[in-house]
């Protein structure tokens, strides 16, 4: 019988007077540990475990913390799509607490060298826990711009898909990366308003000479959301110009296809009054089937020039 692994505990780090704790997919046990400690609001613990809770900061002027709710764009390899992934943070005077719902790579890569390099924790943990939260935001926003970078490349690369000849091809990618755009647009759109009220209220926790760093975020925000905008616009335009171009390319089989329908009407004509059971002049004679055939071929050759001459051709 298999023995259930033991659930997760929290890590820390402490210099200069502040500790930080991180734990990625935090257990109700463990959540609730940390605010028995730290003297959390209930609903705090609430928010935490919830699966769906949306972006937003709670401050908790009378406690000295402020609680946040983050939302970070991860790929999802289950769903082989972009996927929200939830950052739940409290920040207090002397403390920071992270509790991803999922792995997060840079605050984890940032977490261990903290914990590797005495030097460079001693030196960030001595400048407060906003500007150790500052660090970490820092980190997710910088991550959030490869993904940026891959969405840019799909499209240049659709792009020159779109116009060698590929259209019918490339449908099922334009809507798997508009998919992409779409679930990254839904990330960040709430994230930016929520990031303008961290800026305001994290202040308490900075000294004045680093209360700038917070702006530096909100601008990392806004500059993916430009650039979310700007793919957005290139990708409707990609899928206008390849339905315009698979509409041609429809238009031009349908031109040629009315054109040989036309072209043998008259033959079809010909051949149907000469073929009925009738006698009439040159009936049954050699002369009267050529005289048939080059009244075909010419109707067909006059038919011809004419449509070229229309420019259908």
């Amino acid at each position: 019988m298999a023995v259930a692994a033991p659930p997760a505990r929290p890590a820390d780090l402490t210099a200069a007077g502040l500790t930080w704790i991180h734990l990625d997919s935090p257990s109700l046990d463990a959540a609730q540990e940390l605010a028995d400690r730290f003297g959390w609001h209930p609903l705090d613990v609430e928010d935490v475990m919830s699966k769906r809770q949306r972006p937003k900061i709670d401050d908790y002027a009378d406690e000295g913390y402020l609680f946040g709710v983050l939302h970070f764009p991860v790929y999802d390899r289950s769903i082989q799509r972009l996927n929200a992934a939830e950052l739940d943070i409290f920040v207090g005077p002397d403390y920071l607490i992270t509790l991803p719902a999922v792995e997060l790579l840079p605050v984890t890569r940032l977490f261990e060298r903290c914990r590797d390099d005495e030097r460079f924790r001693d030196d960030l943990f001595s400048k407060g826990s906003g500007r150790l939260l500052y660090e970490v935001l820092d980190d997710l926003f910088d991550y959030c711009f490869p993904i940026l970078d891959k969405i840019g490349h799909k499209l240049d690369s659709l792009e020159d898909d779109v116009f060698e000849g590929r259209s019918e091809e490339v449908v099922r990618d334009i809507s798997n990366v508009k998919q992409e755009i779409i679930s990254y647009r839904k990330i960040i759109k709430p994230e930016r308003s929520t990031l303008r009220v961290l800026e305001r209220h994290v202040e308490r926790f900075l000294p004045e000479e680093l209360e700038l760093y917070f702006d530096d975020v909100v601008d990392a925000a806004e500059r993916i959301w430009d650039i979310l905008d700007n793919y957005k616009e290139v990708v409707e335009a990609l899928e206008d110009t390849n339905e315009s171009v698979i509409g041609h390319r429809q238009n031009d089989v349908l031109r040629i296809l009315t054109v040989f329908s036309v072209v043998l009407l008259p033959l079809t004509l010909i051949t149907g009054f000469f073929g009925m059971n009738v006698h009439f002049p040159g009936y049954e004679t050699m002369w009267a089937f050529w005289v048939i055939f080059v009244g075909m071929v010419v109707a067909l050759a006059g038919m011809l020039v004419f449509f070229r001459y229309k420019r259908w051709l």
